[in-house]
């Protein structure tokens, strides 16, 4: 459904994104995830026709958006950071003047209007003004304007941007209920919504590609492993010939945990499970036990990795 070859743009002297390649498949979710500036909003920008790449080949629903992008634009919901909104306008007229201008038959304009405004929840305010919205309304009739003309391809700028959890939770459970009758590009630089939202995702940093994979391999092949968290009390100077002789131990941490508890935080090499051997082996050698579990990588750190790695190189 959307092909994107080699983009790149240029601001005179600064390369926004660099040689970007991806593609997302039809009814797909993926997840646009990157720092600030890393060159999100640039892709979604060309992506959507907004502005003109310096080189490479973008296509929508397989249109070239720079050979033929009236033809592109057509197949394309596009919702900006700040939604495209006529404040003065009330919620049903702005989105039919929204329709009109997007090409949609007389005839259908109030039919697509009203579905707009029930899938997006808004049929209750569909006579308020748009400025007696709350701001998590106003960003679900910024939605409602991009599904309005049924596009193949919905390209979606940080939606979530300043909304209160509440709110949050609504647009992400309507993002998630487009898929499969919509594919979906979702801009991004907050975690959460990446792994509550996204089958896919791609991270970005420094206008370039450095990852591309779903939540879950991305956090599986990254980690080199998994951790084991210990809170436990005993003869501190024991601890590190006890956890040498276990197999599957590699590096650890401490820090101190409450009284003469402390707080134990070890990588398990090559996703071993290792809690039995590190319970009977601090037992056996005078600690008291008083937690342990194993925990996974996150998708934050892995993003934390990867990004840090490339601003360091």
């Amino acid at each position: 459904m959307i092909q994107v070859e080699n983009l790149t743009k240029r601001y005179g002297s600064r390369t926004a994104i660099d040689g970007v390649s991806f593609e997302v498949e039809k009814g797909e979710i993926l997840g646009f995830l990157g720092p600030n500036g890393a060159g999100k909003t640039t892709t979604m920008r060309i992506l959507s026709g907004f502005f003109p790449a310096t080189e490479g080949r973008a296509v929508v629903a397989g249109f070239d958006v720079s050979e033929q992008p009236l033809e592109a634009k057509r197949r394309t919901g596009y919702l900006p950071e700040n939604p495209p909104v006529y404040t003065e306008m009330d919620v049903t007229s702005y989105l039919r003047f929204v329709a009109r201008i997007k090409g949609v038959k007389s005839a259908d304009v109030s039919r697509r209007a009203s579905y707009a405004m029930e899938r997006c929840g808004l049929s209750e305010h569909e006579d308020r003004l748009i400025k007696h919205l709350s701001k998590g309304y106003r960003q679900r009739v910024g939605l409602a304007q991009a599904l309005i003309h049924d596009p193949d391809v919905l390209i979606l700028d940080e939606p979530t941007i300043g909304l209160d959890p509440k709110q949050i939770i609504e647009v992400r459970e309507l993002i998630r209920s487009l898929a499969g009758d919509h594919t979906v590009i979702l801009s991004t630089h907050i975690l959460p919504e990446v792994s509550m939202t996204c089958e896919r995702v791609i991270i970005i940093n420094n206008g370039k590609i450095v990852a591309v994979d779903t939540p879950q391999n991305l956090t599986h092949q990254l980690a080199g492993g998994t951790r084991v968290e210990v809170e436990v009390s005993g003869p501190m100077e024991q601890l590190s010939n006890v956890l040498t002789r276990i197999e599957g131990v590699g590096h650890y941490g401490t820090s101190a945990a409450s009284g003469d508890r402390f707080s134990l935080s070890i990588e398990a090499e090559d996703h071993k499970e290792i809690r039995p051997a590190i319970a009977r082996e601090l037992v056996k050698n005078g600690f008291d036990v008083y937690s342990i579990r194993m925990e996974a990588i996150t998708l934050e750190e892995v993003f934390l990795k990867l990004t840090t790695e490339e601003e360091t190189e």
